[in-house]
């Protein structure tokens, strides 16, 4: 039977599973509503016109629907982790207001651009989505420099159990702050570009639409290639920043069970936490002491510098990171491909099809890497002072709370793909709905 732990830990992860997807497209996606509303102010043209409109409606509904389930997360920080929240909320206080205050102003200006049509200078009006984008963006990395706080904790003193002489501002611009926020940002611009230009490129082989779906499809792929592009170097100081604060979340990452120089990096493989080995990994000798040190020769700490009830659940970390890897790698190639046929002016119905399935790949990507995050975490909820199961709430029943929750979030995900279709629709009969 599921216990009270595993119940509680499943609710916290599918909740922020969720949100993390209409987060990222909240954050992300008015920043392609602002190019498509650019281009319709520089040229007249009516497709951008329609894509605006249509990519506004999908940022206001997916605005309404990140704003409940990111709700629900702030009312589970307490009611299941009182423990936590009795030494994080005094500490980690400021970046929670400071995105309620980005929130705030995202809300505002979504307003003033929905409703601002012809109603305000057309420039002026183009900027308030610009703040949407913006604020959207802000919010992300107050949120996400709070996590940081949980995996680098500072800001405060330890002093028998309890939380002293608190900085917050110190504890905001935590050790793990910037490079968690650069690696989370990116990766949303990813996938949502990647989500939108695949939705678009089926579309485009149906024959709806051909200068709404095509000029869709390049705004979508400038944001998606870019990110894809620097992502990798991004990837690269964040691991190493790993590798410093937390050597045993990357031992974990990389399946590394003993300390060495020389470490090698895996690709794929399994490793078995009883016997403290890779089995069926691909070895490239170095390069983990290179990926963490810049240097081929550094030694990297194994597991077995760690108590062993301190470790990660090492095959959930390990194959989390390499769906991660791998699929950001995957992206960064067809982004590659994509900037020749651009050169081109030319996208064959072969990359276009290529491009469908990849749609849902950054999202993907996206939840592999914060189970890395989470997961490589524990047993901590604050690494190293903390550990998850001390700061569970004694109230039982977080098994009914966990299905209860999984109901609503299936109702709202399926609500939410229903009303983007009839924008989405709308649109292509605005424009005619021409067929090629």
């Amino acid at each position: 039977m599921m216990t009270e732990l595993l119940a509680a830990r499943l609710t916290m992860a599918f909740s922020l599973g969720f949100h993390i997807i209409f987060a990222s497209i909240g954050m992300t996606m008015p920043f392609m509503m602002c190019a498509a509303h650019f281009f319709f102010l520089r040229t007249g043209k009516k497709e951008y016109l329609e894509l605006t409109r249509m990519w506004m409606k999908g940022v206001a509904i997916l605005f309404a629907v990140g704003a409940v389930s990111g709700t629900v997360l702030s009312f589970e920080l307490g009611l299941l982790w009182p423990g936590f929240m009795k030494y994080a909320g005094p500490i980690i206080g400021m970046p929670f207001s400071w995105e309620g205050t980005a929130f705030f102003l995202e809300a505002v200006a979504i307003g003033l651009f929905l409703y601002g049509w012809n109603k305000m200078n057309r420039w002026a009006h183009w900027a308030t989505g610009l703040v949407v984008g913006v604020s959207g963006f802000a919010s992300g990395i107050f949120v996400v420099a709070a996590n940081g706080w949980m995996n680098a904790p500072q800001g405060f003193d330890w002093v028998n159990g309890e939380a002293l002489n608190i900085d917050p501002v110190k504890a905001m611009f935590n050790p793990a702050w910037l490079h968690q926020t650069l690696h989370m940002q990116t990766a949303a611009l990813q996938a949502v570009g990647f989500a939108v230009a695949g939705i678009h490129a089926l579309l485009l082989l149906k024959g709806r639409s051909r200068r709404l779906n095509l000029s869709a499809l390049k705004i979508a792929m400038a944001f998606a290639a870019t990110a894809s592009l620097i992502q990798p170097l991004i990837g690269h100081f964040a691991a190493q920043r790993v590798a410093v604060l937390q050597p045993a979340k990357l031992a974990a990452m990389e399946g590394h069970f003993h300390t060495s120089t020389h470490a090698p990096l895996y690709l794929g493989g399994l490793p078995d936490e009883e016997k403290m080995e890779m089995n069926f990994g691909i070895p490239l000798p170095g390069m983990l002491s290179f990926l963490a040190f810049d240097d081929f020769k550094a030694e990297v700490k194994g597991l077995d510098r760690f108590p062993r009830d301190e470790w990660p659940p090492v095959l959930i970390t390990h194959v989390a990171f390499q769906i991660m890897v791998g699929i950001g790698s995957l992206l960064a190639v067809v982004s590659l491909l994509y900037l020749h046929f651009l050169k081109k002016n030319f996208f064959p119905r072969s990359f276009l099809k290529m491009l469908v399935p990849l749609s849902p790949l950054g999202f993907i990507a996206i939840e592999a890497g914060w189970v890395v995050t989470e997961v490589g975490r524990q047993p901590w909820i604050i690494y190293g002072f903390l550990k998850t199961k001390d700061a569970l709430t004694p109230v039982p029943g977080m098994q009914y709370h966990f299905l209860l929750f999984m109901f609503l979030y299936a109702l709202f995900g399926l609500m939410t793909i229903w009303l983007m279709k009839r924008q989405v629709d709308a649109a292509h009969r605005n424009m005619g709905d021409e067929r090629v």
